[in-house]
């Protein structure tokens, strides 16, 4: 919980310090760089530290990970200085050093997941995973807060020295307490595969990074991404059918089950991940919060959703039945993001609010269900590229989810400035409203601020519409997933009749497990 906590803290503690790194390093056509390199470096590392953690050894291979994202700390909090010869390249510096904190983080996250597939048995792991649901809502809540308390009291470089002491407990207890189930694997790492992955998983972020933004969608840059991700990605399926240990095993993808809960995990990303993105804006303008106190903007989603889990965890142990909460949370999408598609200038924060415990209740019921399906939707061989797998696929649809809802978003809000103020209407920032300063909103003429309020709440309801087909999506997959029963501590592997949950036979007999019918659970 510690590590987990370590990860997801550095992605929003660093936010409200993007300014003063700004002030201080220069460099601001490279700023969103700062985000987008940590956001990169965790998602084409991911399947990767899953299937290494499959062969090394799960304590070698994520204490590895805590190391590197330390390294990758410390190197950020003194980029730009002295130390490293100057701060004429200080942001190219800090943006190659958040790649390198994000390739441990993705060792984290993925590593989190896998350790506790393999200490916790399928039966009990739902209530360990409410827990971990907490966390994220945590670090969620509380990343900015703290980042805003550093940045104002002490400096931007201490949001990255503060992983350190709390990496380096991290790091000694596991290393003298954890003990994890001996495996002994044949090593053979899929290298060609690794890099195929690699380069395509980029083309990916950097097309929905890029996209609409730094290039135009029909511009040769994002058609040549297109064009490279699609060959790297047949080329990895071609390579992966012949690796004798390929980086994400094919097979993993083909139980249905575990096809179906990614695809749910995608678009659990992409329908609310993406449209998130744009509630501080809404809710820092057109309804007057304050910027310091961004992180409890989304308490009423945290809340709902770290409740919501710890009682679905509980319940899932207790029952050992899971497919009716991805149902049920998927409803929950479709009824939150038809609420908050009614956003408008006149909505109150009560109000809203409300809508977000909506939504924070589905996600409770989705987040950790979602991880719990796909682990035991695979061989325990295959449990770190499992779960590297849900994470991925979850990550990529957030990352398509914030280019398609910002382009939607961008285009909305210029529509609407010139409805309200004519064709002669001022540009405000980039037209997504990322580059002007809401503190300073009250500097603009009165019919300007009500005519940008107004554009900025249409803009944001007109970001949940979109993202109403993506989320009915979800309850009709999860309808279709089969309910395999968890194994409970006391049973042997196969015990409760599942199919490639915790097999260990060998992989024809996994198949035929496969496609025969589950027993019912017993009473």
């Amino acid at each position: 919980m510690l590590a987990m906590l370590l990860a997801m803290l550095d992605n929003m503690i660093v936010t409200p310090a993007l300014p003063r790194i700004l002030g201080e390093l220069g460099g601001v056509s490279h700023l969103s760089w700062v985000v987008t390199a940590y956001i990169l470096g965790t998602t084409v590392s991911t399947p990767i530290w899953g299937k290494l953690g499959d062969l090394y050894g799960r304590k070698t291979i994520f204490l590895t990970s805590i190391v590197i994202f330390l390294v990758g700390s410390a190197l950020c909090g003194v980029a730009g200085t002295s130390v490293l010869g100057g701060t004429d390249n200080g942001m190219i510096e800090l943006i190659a050093f958040r790649a390198i904190q994000g390739l441990g983080a993705g060792g984290l996250l993925v590593g989190v997941m896998a350790i506790l597939g393999d200490l916790v048995s399928p039966r009990e792991r739902g209530k360990y995973q409410g827990q971990f649901a907490g966390i994220m809502a945590v670090a969620m809540v509380g990343g900015p807060l703290v980042g805003g308390l550093i940045t104002d009291h002490l400096s931007w470089r201490w949001a990255f020295y503060v992983n350190i002491p709390l990496g380096g407990m991290v790091l000694v207890l596991l290393a003298a307490v954890l003990h994890l189930p001996k495996r002994r694997t044949e090593h053979r790492i899929d290298w060609f595969g690794a890099a195929l992955l690699s380069v395509a998983v980029t083309s990916l972020v950097l097309i929905t990074t890029w996209g609409g933004t730094e290039y135009a969608w029909a511009s040769r840059q994002i058609l040549g991404l297109v064009l490279l991700a699609a060959v790297t990605l047949a080329l990895f399926v071609v390579v992966e059918r012949r690796a004798a240990e390929p980086i994400l095993p094919l097979r993993v993808l083909a139980n249905r089950n575990f096809a179906l809960i990614t695809g749910v995990g995608f678009l659990l990303g992409f329908a609310m991940f993406g449209a998130l993105s744009f509630l501080p804006l809404y809710q820092q303008t057109v309804q007057g919060a304050s910027a310091t106190n961004s992180g409890l903007l989304l308490l009423p989603i945290m809340v709902g959703a770290m409740v919501t889990s710890l009682v679905v965890g509980k319940a899932i142990t207790r029952t050992g039945r899971y497919r009716i909460f991805p149902i049920v949370g998927g409803f929950l999408m479709i009824a939150a993001a038809l609420l908050l598609a009614q956003l408008g200038v006149d909505t109150t924060r009560t109000v809203s609010a409300l809508y977000m415990v909506v939504l924070g209740v589905g996600l409770g019921c989705l987040m950790q269900t979602t991880m719990l399906i796909a682990q035991n939707s695979a061989d325990q061989r295959d449990l770190g590229v499992a779960s590297s797998t849900a994470t991925f696929f979850r990550s990529i649809g957030g990352s398509f989810g914030v280019a398609l809802f910002g382009a939607v978003f961008s285009h909305r809000l210029a529509d609407g400035l010139a409805a309200r103020l004519g064709p002669d209407a001022p540009v405000l920032g980039d037209g997504a409203g990322a580059s002007f300063d809401p503190a300073k909103l009250d500097l603009l003429p009165p019919p300007v601020r009500e005519a940008l309020f107004g554009a900025i709440a249409d803009a944001t309801s007109r970001v949940f519409w979109w993202s109403v087909p993506f989320a009915l999506a979800v309850p009709l997959l999860a309808w279709f997933v089969r309910e395999v029963p968890l194994r409970g501590p006391g049973d042997a592997p196969g015990a409760t009749g599942e199919t490639l949950a915790d097999a260990t036979a060998s992989p024809s007999h996994a198949a035929e497990a496969a496609s025969a019918p589950a027993p019912a659970r017993p009473a």
